[in-house]
């Protein structure tokens, strides 16, 4: 009988842990979206500008990410909360990885 209370308490804990999303994490979640939205559509502006097919790729990459270093510092805010600064490295080396796969498509080198 205790065995059988034990496991349903253990059961019940399970379930109810992680199961429902607080109205937060959605808040949080649509303001990282939208931070990850800004920074891409300025990626894709900036490497639609003129004269990028004549440089290095990866120079123009850097001075990509560089030029949306507002957008992307927003969403190191929004989606880096405890301050870790492997994860913001992280956000901004997928920036200019990101910057590049614009580049490369604004020449044509790459299709979606």
């Amino acid at each position: 009988m205790r065995t059988a209370l034990i496991l349903l308490a253990l059961l019940l804990s399970a379930c109810a842990e992680g199961t429902y999303g607080t109205p937060i994490d959605g808040r949080l979640m649509t303001r990282i979206d939208r931070s990850y939205a800004a920074r891409d559509a300025c990626l894709a502006r900036n490497a639609s500008a003129d004269d990028i097919s004549n440089s290095d790729p990866a120079t123009i990459a850097r001075a990509i990410a560089l030029a949306c270093a507002p957008e992307t510092q927003k969403l190191v805010e929004v989606s880096n909360r405890d301050g870790d600064p492997r994860a913001a490295d992280a956000i901004r080396k997928d920036s200019e990885f990101r910057a590049m796969g614009y580049v490369l498509r604004a020449r044509g080198q790459v299709t979606n």
